[in-house]
């Protein structure tokens, strides 16, 4: 709400005049925004009423000039992952009711430079704290801007000194999944992941973890895990797929290491005239929403992108109250069988190549 500053224009409200509208001090006002401790419920309903009244909204940048911005920045890096976007909608669900609004920027896929420039834009702004999804650079670099401001990673598997960490169990989940597969009688299974990144041990993002695990179960199995390393896109996803399924003994099954990719696998497939399930199956990663509409469902393995941003902010949260320690929190997978996967068709290992 505008009010009249006595010359005939309007201005934006205060916190002087919420203080004056409520009957009570500006620092009162302060504590009520700040959700701080030792304000009654009586003086934050008064407070709460007056600034709904007059449609006062803090102003970040004082607030910047005071040492705390309320504000948190979320870096994904990629806007084309359905999966990063569900995190960034976590942390905001996880924020409602505190003082802090975040900011969600696209950080720049799989380039570290520029992940590090959008990083650099948000700690310019002030921000609270910071939640850093796939980080494609070195980690030391991180762990000096994690001594300046609260940082949670996202996908980062390793054992940080200063921030924060949030994963899924990717060995678990690769697990689940190719126990899945070769229960319906599968051998010949292919999976598709990205390229490592800029990382070294004992850093490795989750499709790292992710390829690691699927080569260990299949191994457990005494099977010979093919690996196909592109991108995680739905053309990522496709290009593994014609390279796979175009060759002399192409897989029975593909799990793509996440379901935007598998998207891709199920485009090859259609254009080659391949039955999903019936001649071949297909599996993702991630749980997305696309994946359960009735003419996809995909089956999948469920690590839910907004229960990790939820997660993730409230270790944040953590920080600001105090805590120093570094922790991680890590995320139970869980399979999720749909349409998609079937039995081997013929059901034996030696089947003749398409």
């Amino acid at each position: 709400m505008a009010i009249g500053a006595g010359n005939g224009e309007l201005r934006r409200a205060t916190i002087q005049d919420v203080a004056r509208s409520a009957g009570v001090s500006v620092s009162a006002v302060s504590k009520v925004v700040r959700d701080a401790y030792g304000v009654s419920p009586q003086m934050r309903e008064r407070v709460t009423a007056a600034i709904e009244e007059l449609g006062y909204r803090p102003n970040a940048g004082a607030r910047a000039m005071r040492g705390r911005s309320y504000t948190i920045g979320v870096a994904i890096a990629e806007l084309t992952s359905p999966f990063q976007p569900e995190v960034a909608q976590g942390v905001g669900d996880e924020l409602e009711g505190t003082p802090y609004q975040e900011v969600v920027i696209n950080a720049g896929g799989t380039s570290a430079d520029r992940h590090k420039r959008g990083i650099e834009a948000l700690l310019d702004r002030q921000m609270a704290g910071l939640v850093v999804v796939a980080p494609w650079f070195e980690i030391p670099w991180l762990e000096e801007v994690a001594k300046e401001v609260p940082v949670v990673t996202v996908a980062l598997h390793g054992s940080p000194k200063n921030f924060d960490t949030v994963i899924d169990d990717e060995q678990l989940g690769a697990q689940l999944m190719v126990d899945h597969l070769v229960a319906l009688g599968h051998r010949r299974i292919a999976h598709t992941s990205m390229p490592a990144a800029d990382l070294r041990g004992p850093f490795a993002l989750s499709h790292t973890a992710r390829a690691e695990g699927f080569e260990i179960a299949m191994r457990k199995h005494g099977l010979q895990p093919q690996v196909i390393e592109t991108y995680y896109s739905e053309e990522g996803g496709y290009e593994a797929a014609t390279h796979v399924l175009d060759s002399p003994t192409p897989p029975t099954a593909i799990f793509a290491g996440a379901d935007i990719a598998a998207f891709g696998v199920l485009r090859a497939a259609e254009e080659r005239g391949i039955r999903v399930p019936e001649e071949l199956s297909v599996a993702g990663y991630d749980n997305i929403f696309a994946s359960t509409i009735g003419r996809v469902s995909l089956t999948t393995v469920d690590q839910s992108g907004h229960l990790t941003g939820a997660a993730s902010m409230r270790l944040l949260l953590e920080r600001f109250n105090g805590r120093t320690d570094p922790r991680q929190h890590v995320v139970a997978p869980r399979l999720v069988e749909r349409k998609t996967t079937g039995p081997a068709p013929g059901g034996a290992q030696d089947l003749p190549p398409r």
